[in-house]
Formats: C-alpha cells, structure tokens, sequence
C-alpha cells in the first residue's frame, strides 16, 4: 500500500442555479450553517482567462457567487457555486459519467426525508432496504432530487453490515452531532480501527 498525505473529504462542491435558493433549501432539510461567502453577489463576477484555466470551463463563463456550508456533524463542507455563461447543462443522473450523488447518513432516515420533501425535494421512491454486503434490520437508504435536479441520496444503517465480519477497516462514518463519536453499537471499532476478528 503507498503511502499518501490524504485524510478524507474536506469539501463538496455543487453548481446551483440560484445560490440563495440552495442555500434556503439546504438550511431548511438539513440544518447546514453558512460558514462564509468567498464570492459574494455584490462582489465583481469571477471571469476572464485566469477561471476558465483553472476551471475548465468554456470561455465567457464568470462565477456570481460562492459560499461554504457546513453540515451538522462534522462531515464534509457543502460549497455552493452560482455561474453564468455560455453553457449551463442539467445536473447528472446516476447513468452519467463524473460524479453523480451525495450521500447524507441519517439517524432519522424518514424524518431526513420528510424534512427534504417540506423543503422542496422530491422522493424518488420510497426507502428501501441496503441490500448484500450492506444489509440489515434497519439498515435503509431513499433518493431524492433536490430542487436544483441534483441527485441526493439519503441512508441510514446503525445495525452491522455482512461486509464489515471480513473487512480490515470500516467506512468513515458521520459522528451524531455533539457527540464526536459514533455509539450505535459498542461492540463495533471506531473509524479507522481494524477490526481483531478479521479472517483470510
């Protein structure tokens, strides 16, 4: 295994069409907090050589505006993105090359979803059950779209999952908030911890 320098996700970024809008619906489903603006709508648009190099993107684009939420917990950042330019295409599908969703653990699985569809979500069917490696009694994820068209995936899974008997590490879960720890089952190691009974 090589070495790296990478701890984790600090950020996700998301292109919206209207930053007070998303900003709006992610406060109301989720209780995310802006940190701060690093562009602000009263600021000179963004635009020019200098961001379509370091951007990618095609020429006469600016960006309007750029904040940075956070989520409860302490998951990664959510950072906003308003443009306007010669090309603004529809968000991804799950069938579309590049990254395609968000993933937000939920204590709650159905308040979480409630709370999204109030805000101005839309469920795309209702939960349903992690299925194989991640399956469980309670273990349960949804799909919704946010009112931007993005795809956002929602689940829950506080009962062991079949993969984790055999695996050398865990998947980094979410800590409740307030607690800095994850305590849906003492008999499970904490994030990052191997776990003794590994086989093979």
């Amino acid at each position: 295994m090589t070495a790296t320098s990478v701890r984790g996700i600090d950020h996700i970024g998301v292109t919206v069409p209207d930053l007070e809008t998303a900003t709006l619906f992610l406060t109301r489903a989720f209780g995310a907090e802006v940190l701060y603006d690093t562009l602000r709508r009263q600021d000179e648009p963004l635009g020019g050589l200098d961001v379509e190099r370091r951007l990618g993107v095609p020429a006469g684009t600016q960006q309007l505006a750029i904040r940075m939420l956070a989520l409860p917990g302490d998951g990664p950042a959510l950072e906003l993105f308003e443009f306007e330019g010669p090309r603004r295409e529809p968000p991804a599908l799950p069938c579309d090359f590049g990254w395609q969703h968000v993933a937000l653990y939920a204590d709650d699985l159905d308040a979480a979803v409630r709370d999204c569809v109030a805000a101005g979500a839309s469920l795309l069917a209702e939960a349903q059950p992690l299925p194989g490696p991640e399956a469980g009694e309670r273990n349960r994820f949804a799909y919704l779209r946010t009112p931007w068209g993005s795809t956002l995936e929602l689940l829950t899974y506080p009962d062991p999952q079949p993969w984790e008997r055999t695996a050398s590490r865990r998947r980094v879960r979410p800590a409740p908030v307030g607690t800095g720890t994850w305590p849906t089952d003492p008999a499970r190691p904490g994030p990052g911890v191997l776990r003794a009974d590994r086989t093979g």
